[in-house]
């Protein structure tokens, strides 16, 4: 935009969005290779996965749904985000037996469609009837915008450092930097 500053580019809605599109993208590119791929990189392509929808989570649970319920004041809003905690938490259950199983595993790709049906549900919920409330509210979408970027930065920059210095071969765990027990607690 010719040096112009994109408002949309820390708006919070169109960062979650954006994060929602390229996990989309990611997911029908493992239905794409998945028959014809090899083991690593089936396991490469669901870690890319788990990876973005661990980060997402995070940001969403610790800046993104707290302003939002600071934000929205009718009971209708309270129990939509409710149900965003709860299917974060399944979520974060399937991504967890993802990480541990073998791409070989007879079950493996059937848990990675789960996993995208489960999103597609999920993302469904929050752009159609969570965001729109959101967007009617008086947050501050690019307050809480930049805190999401920048945070997201963060955790993208320790995951990757994480992986990197992993040098036993092993599988790595996608949610470096974002244990167990800190994701049970948000």
């Amino acid at each position: 935009m010719f040096g112009m500053a994109n408002d949309d580019s820390t708006n919070a809605l169109e960062i979650l969005k954006r994060d929602h599109d390229a996990v989309d993208k990611l997911f029908a590119e493992y239905e794409d290779v998945k028959d014809g791929a090899d083991d690593s990189e089936k396991e490469n392509l669901v870690g890319q996965i788990c990876d973005a929808l661990t980060v997402h989570a995070q940001i969403e649970e610790t800046i993104f749904y707290p302003a939002a319920r600071r934000a929205l004041q009718e009971e209708e809003s309270k129990d939509l985000l409710d149900e965003a905690a709860v299917e974060h938490q399944t979520l974060k259950d399937i991504i967890g037996r993802l990480e541990a199983a073998p791409a070989g595993d007879p079950l493996y790709d059937a848990g990675v469609k789960v996993l995208s049906e489960y999103v597609k549900h999920h993302v469904r919920e929050e752009e159609n009837e969570l965001f729109p409330k959101v967007r009617s509210s008086d947050m501050d979408l690019q307050a809480i915008g930049q805190q999401l970027a920048e945070r997201k930065e963060q955790l993208e920059r320790r995951g990757s450092q994480a992986r990197g210095s992993n040098s036993r071969g092993e599988k790595p765990s996608r949610a470096a930097g974002y244990s167990r027990a800190s994701r049970n607690a948000h």
